[in-house]
């Protein structure tokens, strides 16, 4: 990770194509683009890819959780259940169809506890988002076997993990729609830029419409249709050149995955030695896409003791129970209800406190987060770099 290591030919030539045209625009001029709809084929192939039916690409990860939700329905009066552990966007898109966040347990695949999933369900939860953090799956048979029972779509939030697999089946295939990330860190990247997966041709249809200002797309969705419209919407489009890298990086995302799993079988075997250490349980090793390495030890005061050698060996490792991205007790705007409204929305309306969210709340995975340390895993890794880390972890299964 990411996928900018690898650009090269392949990339520059699907540009220039567009250029070539001066069409940047994914709809309409199709005098001017003679016949090159860049958008079109990158979501044909990447549903083709993942074993769906239909796919939409959008201008982020973030704006595909909002626009799977908007076109599910959820809205204000609603809650949508999420992990504690996740990136700030998951949350954010469902503060931003007005919908309230609430927070689960991970267990020890660093995902979604369907036990404690259970217990968050309401009469007032309409969509459920386990997230496939860092490349490993979610229990997502589980969680879609939970959801199904209650009558509750499952988004799936693949923002990390895109072209990982459980027992064969793409991540993101599994509920109701699954959500991507292309943006500059993801192991495939289009700079900026996100898809939605789905089976289901009509939730596709009204986000491939709300995700152009609710634009009747009918005719084709190479054109805009007519000027019916059965809703407002936004603009979430994806342009022309992300659809290009788009498409050159999805031929090579399974190469990649490829590179980052040797890299990763090295890591693990070198943290190995480190007494006491344990790794995050993945459910399926062949299906993961290692975009990062991932690894406990038995309490918190022994992980920071293991990162202090790996630090002042210049490989310190991710603690992500220090992490102000990813995880709930760091989210300081959310803890304290920060907002730009003056009205104080999302967390108050009609001057009546919506929500208020206390970081002790959920222990087990604090307990989890402590012990955790975690690498992540370049495609390219020079045999250089990789043999200083190896080396830290050897010296850190001595000293620490």
């Amino acid at each position: 990770m990411p996928g900018f290591e690898v650009f090269g030919e392949e990339e520059k030539k699907e540009i220039l194509e567009v250029l070539e045209t001066g069409v940047l625009f994914r709809y309409e001029f199709p005098e001017q683009r003679r016949g090159v709809y860049k958008v079109r084929s990158f979501e044909e192939n990447f549903a083709r890819y993942c074993g769906v039916g239909y796919a939409q690409a959008v201008t982020s990860g973030t704006a595909a959780l909002k626009v799977a939700l908007a076109a599910l329905g959820v809205g204000p009066g609603d809650e949508v259940i999420t992990q504690s552990f996740t990136f700030v966007a998951t949350w954010e898109a469902i503060f931003d169809v007005g919908a309230v966040p609430v927070f689960v347990e991970v267990d020890e695949t660093l995902n979604m506890d369907p036990k404690d999933l259970e217990k968050k369900i309401t009469e007032k939860t309409k969509a459920i988002i386990p997230v496939h953090m860092m490349g490993g799956p979610a229990r997502i048979e589980e969680i879609v076997a939970i959801a199904t029972r209650y009558g509750i779509p499952v988004v799936e939030d693949t923002a990390q993990a895109a072209g990982a697999k459980l027992h064969g089946k793409a991540l993101g295939s599994f509920g109701t729609c699954g959500t991507f990330s292309f943006d500059a860190v993801k192991t495939m990247t289009t700079g900026e830029g996100g898809m939605v997966i789905t089976n289901d041709e009509g939730l596709w249809r009204t986000m491939s419409e709300y995700q152009d200002h609710g634009h009747d797309h009918v005719q084709n969705p190479g054109g805009r249709g007519g000027e019916g419209r059965r809703f407002i919407g936004f603009n979430y489009r994806m342009m022309e050149l992300q659809g290009a890298i788009g498409l050159a990086q999805l031929a090579k995302l399974d190469g990649m995955i490829a590179a980052q799993k040797r890299h990763k079988s090295r890591l693990k075997e070198a943290a190995a030695k480190i007494p006491g250490v344990t790794f995050r349980n993945v459910l399926d090793e062949a299906g993961e896409n290692a975009t990062f390495f991932a690894f406990f030890l038995p309490d918190g005061d022994r992980a920071q003791a293991v990162n202090q050698v790996l630090r002042a060996e210049g490989c310190g490792a991710i603690a992500f129970a220090e992490n102000t991205w990813h995880y709930y007790p760091k989210w300081e705007h959310l803890l304290g209800g920060a907002t730009l409204a003056k009205s104080g929305w999302p967390f108050v309306s009609h001057n009546k406190q919506r929500v208020i969210y206390d970081p002790k709340v959920l222990p087990a995975s604090a307990a989890i987060m402590e012990r955790l340390l975690v690498f992540q895993v370049p495609i390219t890794l020079s045999e250089e770099r990789l043999g200083q880390i190896c080396a830290a972890l050897a010296k850190a299964a001595v000293k620490a």
